[in-house]
């Protein structure tokens, strides 16, 4: 048995909760058995992590690909190349990814749905976990459809609904659409219906219409800021709808590209615990910078930022917890930063998630240490 005392814990992103510090019992086997608030003033014996925070690992609810491969181009071929960005994300710090297929033709998403459900199977201890997919995808507006292809764009219909997903409805987690859309409404409740959660995007929704949404049972900004109204002193539009709220997550791309680092800490001040970061990384994820492709179209990456030919941003290429990092380094507010991309997205899909460090395994749990100096923030699996 050992003790590890001076921890901090990444309950919440409340200001409140930054100073608290804890102690830890581990076992032989690294699991946490015991735990609980350091006496004031007292000197415990033990390992002594002087201030380091305890998190666990990341869950990124937004990745389209990695390796070289797009999720929505799944051949059961490639499945072994799947397997291999599995074991790297896990070394990357994250627990568990919703594969997200983007707006592409019927015949190609059910292929990669089946091909995901047999990737779960293969599921093993330190390999990041499939969760459900989000389908991001087709019902958007034209207006906002950012990278997405046109020519897949579909009507919020049952029948184009069914189309994709029938017989695979256990298999998907999340679905992004644009509420103002006609037929969205019946497709939101049908949606809920099933248990998939529903996330507003790539939408031209005013404040109203993502409050009906939201009350249909939309519980997520796909991305905010990016493919939608921004938050403007006379129409806050859907930002400032979900700020006014409890129950809305807002995603956020910390890339610095994306949202600009000004409006990044601006949005977490106003969120608070209903932020939840996500990478948005492409098939390019682990390679190097250059000229990638994503399905006919070339996919130029610079810097970690992946553009079309004609400029279009279409994602990055960084990882989750790179996010993290820059976000704290922006706000200088790093166990914020931190519970966004690691307790949050949790409650996203379920949201009566809790996490139970007791019993967990420290190799299973990221450690952070914040440089109040150079207000850099860094990580490390806490075993």
């Amino acid at each position: 048995m050992r003790r590890i005392t001076h921890v901090r814990l990444a309950h919440s992103a409340a200001k409140g909760g930054h100073s608290q510090q804890w102690w830890l019992q581990v076992d032989q086997q690294d699991r946490i058995v015991d735990l609980g608030l350091m006496p004031e003033g007292s000197a415990m014996a033990g390992e002594n992590w002087r201030g380091d925070v305890l998190s666990p690992m990341g869950i990124d609810l937004q990745i389209n690909g990695g390796f070289g491969l797009p999720f929505p181009e799944l051949t059961e071929a490639e499945l072994p190349q799947l397997l291999q960005l599995l074991d790297q994300l896990w070394c990357d710090g994250v627990e568990a990814i919703s594969p997200t297929l983007v707006t592409c033709g019927a015949e190609p998403l059910r292929r990669a749905l089946a091909v995901l459900r047999q990737a779960r199977s293969a599921h093993q201890p330190y390999r990041c976990q499939l969760l459900g997919a989000h389908l991001e995808g087709p019902f958007l507006a034209d207006a906002r459809r950012g990278a997405h292809p046109r020519q897949h764009l579909a009507t919020p219909t049952m029948t184009e609904l069914k189309a994709r997903i029938n017989g695979f409805e256990n298999e998907i987690a999340l679905v992004t659409l644009a509420p103002e859309l006609d037929g969205a409404a019946t497709l939101i409740e049908h949606l809920c219906d099933l248990g998939i959660r529903v996330a507003l995007g790539h939408s031209t929704a005013d404040a109203t219409t993502a409050n009906e949404a939201f009350n249909r049972g939309v519980t997520m900004l796909t991305h905010s800021f990016n493919a939608m109204p921004g938050l403007h002193h006379r129409n806050p539009g859907p930002i400032g709808a979900a700020c006014q709220r409890d129950d809305i997550a807002l995603g956020l791309i910390a890339d610095g590209v994306h949202v600009d680092p000004t409006m990044a800490v601006l949005l977490q001040r106003l969120a608070g615990d209903q932020l939840v970061l996500v990478s948005d990384a492409l098939a390019p994820y682990g390679l190097d910078d250059g000229v990638h492709h994503w399905d006919e179209r070339a996919l130029l990456v610079k810097d970690g930022t992946c553009r079309l030919e004609d400029g279009t941003l279409a994602g990055v290429t960084l990882p989750l917890l790179e996010g993290v990092k820059r976000l704290a380094s922006w706000g200088d507010n790093p166990v914020a930063s931190i519970h966004a991309a690691t307790v949050a997205p949790r409650k996203v899909l379920n949201s009566k998630a809790t996490f139970q460090l007791m019993g967990r395994p420290l190799n299973e749990l990221l450690r952070w240490h914040w440089n109040h100096e150079t207000k850099i923030l860094s990580w490390q699996h806490a075993d």
